[in-house]
């Protein structure tokens, strides 16, 4: 633990936590961090593989979707222990990162599936009449819509991913959770004090994101869309 955090005097278990918080910062900085990079793996990830659900052919859709069910199904300290442990990633918080990301892009895929199936099939047929090839389609008339129609999910996959990062734990990355513990088993009085700001924290970042989220999709929605 930073020296420069550590006090040699007895504190109020309040103040320890007011004189502690660039703990805080350090750690919220490195749960944001891992959120942002695991949001954008999912993003890259799972848009294509949430096309090939929607409109891949049999063997593709044979191939993304157990891939996803066997993602989605299995718990994401078992993902990020394989990750670091058994496929040596290093360091600690690319593994996390990665662990994240796959997982995320599991889920987000079907985010993405949903919002492209939503998207009336008349304008697919609409646009291969007109001469555009499937991809061309797909690419110019259905995403362009499923994208927006997609907004809405990103509030609970943004709570999901940002709680997850607490996880980041069990292989040693300094995040929230982590820094919190650390600071609760230097005082162990302030156990309620050190968790309650964690927990502060973490609220509050969820429901800026989600309020930004919010009025994003109320940019973005499509006038007189049925979704």
């Amino acid at each position: 633990m930073d020296s420069v955090f550590l006090s040699a005097q007895p504190l109020g278990d309040w103040e320890f936590v007011w004189q502690q918080r660039q703990f805080f910062v350090e750690g919220t900085r490195i749960a944001v961090e891992l959120t942002f990079y695991s949001i954008v793996l999912g993003f890259i990830l799972g848009l294509p593989a949430g096309v090939v659900e929607a409109y891949g052919g049999p063997y593709s859709k044979g191939v993304v979707r157990p891939v996803g069910v066997a993602i989605r199904g299995t718990p994401i300290l078992v993902i990020i222990a394989i990750t670091y442990f058994a496929f040596g990633v290093s360091p600690a918080f690319l593994a996390a990162t990665l662990a994240l990301g796959v997982r995320s892009a599991a889920y987000q895929s079907q985010i993405f599936r949903g919002a492209i199936e939503s998207v009336e099939g008349g304008q697919m047929e609409a646009a291969r009449a007109v001469g555009l090839s499937k991809l061309d389609a797909i690419r110019h008339v259905v995403l362009p819509q499923a994208l927006r129609r997609s907004v809405p999910g990103f509030q609970n996959e943004f709570t999901i991913v940002l709680k997850d990062t607490s996880i980041a734990y069990a292989i040693g990355v300094a995040e929230l959770l982590k820094r919190s513990y650390d600071l609760f088993s230097l005082q162990t009085s302030a156990a309620l004090e050190v968790f309650l700001a964690a927990s502060l924290i973490y609220f509050v970042l969820t429901f800026s994101v989600n309020r930004g989220i919010e009025v994003l999709n109320d940019r973005v929605a499509i006038p007189g869309g049925n979704y």
